[in-house]
């Protein structure tokens, strides 16, 4: 790679499915002028990087070609990492244009909400405009003659997206072309960030003012089973309760059910916006201090500031019969996800146990 700042910690960078997408259609259009075989090229990005990208197949004819690049996602891997992504180009007699759409396994547009047409393959705005930008760099002479057509297709990208949130956002039969840097940066938040506010775009086109934010997979599956909204509604926020209520204000949702389990709520509850796991520790005491205004036994209150995870706690308030201990976290977590939203949404929270049965609950009515 040129012109790419590795992390401080030496951590591989990688490359999006956007840049995937721009070398495979650049060297495509490269192998079809030279009537050879591309082994890897040099793809320009946003604010002047570029990046050079190795190619993974390549045929060619006189008016069409077809080559593919591995994805990389360096030392962060996601869904996408070793998909093959293909760029199939051929010639038109549209001088001057090029035309991008999504082949087999890159997913279609069904909702409002996304910044792309209903209809239209979901490739982003900057990867599509990568891929323009480096074709007219590429073939100048080409383009004074004839116009360029590219199919951008995922062999496994229908089995990948089920991984994704696609299908919950209306973008139906495949993955999404993505990224704004073209740089996959490890262990960046951005694109969670990102993903959090889209789906928050979504349900706001798609006229709902509710959402259920969830912790994780397993909570939104619980929530599923609590609340009849459509899909487009349940939105996994993971870490970053803070930063989604917040977004929940700015973007005038109206009410937000808030789902999780007792390590992730007990952490929330003490204030934590962003809640990963080597980030931040459960408050063992903060829990004891919940507990001390529910029970004066000493004994109980001890084994919980021992207790080693908030797992733990969960059993010792069950075993102990500690009433109203659940309820206690989820006010405490209301009073919190309230300030982050400056008391414009709604609130409702919710605690699971590991089965789905419902231990804990507060709301603002």
């Amino acid at each position: 790679m040129s012109d790419v700042e590795k992390p401080r910690d030496k951590l591989r960078t990688g490359f999006t499915t956007g840049a995937s997408a721009a070398a495979a259609a650049k060297s495509a259009l490269l192998a079809m002028i030279n009537q050879k075989k591309i082994e890897s090229v040099e793809v320009l990005l946003p604010k002047e990087k570029k990046i050079i990208i190795k190619i993974s197949s390549c045929q060619y004819a006189s008016d069409s070609a077809r080559c593919s690049v591995i994805k990389d996602g360096g030392d962060d891997p996601d869904v996408t990492h070793g998909a093959e992504i293909i760029a199939n180009l051929s010639l038109t007699d549209k001088v001057g244009q090029i035309e991008i759409d999504g082949g087999e396994g890159v997913g279609r547009v069904t909702k409002p909400g996304l910044g792309l047409e209903i209809g239209s393959a979901a490739i982003n705005p900057t990867p599509k405009k990568i891929i323009i930008e480096n074709l007219v760099l590429a073939g100048k002479k080409v383009l004074t003659e004839n116009g360029i057509n590219v199919i951008i297709s995922v062999p496994m990208g229908k089995e990948i997206a089920t991984k994704t949130d696609n299908p919950r956002l209306g973008i139906l039969g495949g993955i999404s072309i993505l990224g704004t840097t073209g740089i996959v940066i490890p262990y960046s938040t951005a694109s969670f960030a990102a993903s959090i506010r889209q789906s928050l775009d979504v349900t706001i086109a798609m006229k709902n003012d509710t959402v259920v934010l969830t912790t994780g997979g397993r909570s939104e599956e619980f929530s599923k089973k609590e609340f009849d909204l459509p899909d487009h509604c349940f939105v996994q926020m993971g870490d970053f309760s803070g930063y989604t209520i917040q977004q929940c204000a700015k973007k005038g949702i109206q009410k937000a059910h808030v789902a999780g389990f007792i390590g992730k709520l007990a952490k929330m509850a003490a204030g934590v916006k962003q809640t990963h796991v080597k980030g931040s520790k459960v408050d063992m005491e903060f829990l004891a201090k919940i507990a001390g205004t529910l029970t004066t036994n000493h004994t109980i209150l001890e084994q919980i500031r021992k207790a080693n995870t908030a797992r733990h706690v969960q059993e010792i308030i069950i075993e102990n019969n500690v009433k109203g201990f659940f309820t206690a976290v989820c006010a405490e977590v209301h009073k919190q996800m309230r300030q982050h939203s400056e008391g414009k949404v709604e609130l409702d929270v919710i605690l699971f146990d590991f089965d789905g049965k419902i231990l804990g609950r507060y709301n603002s009515s």
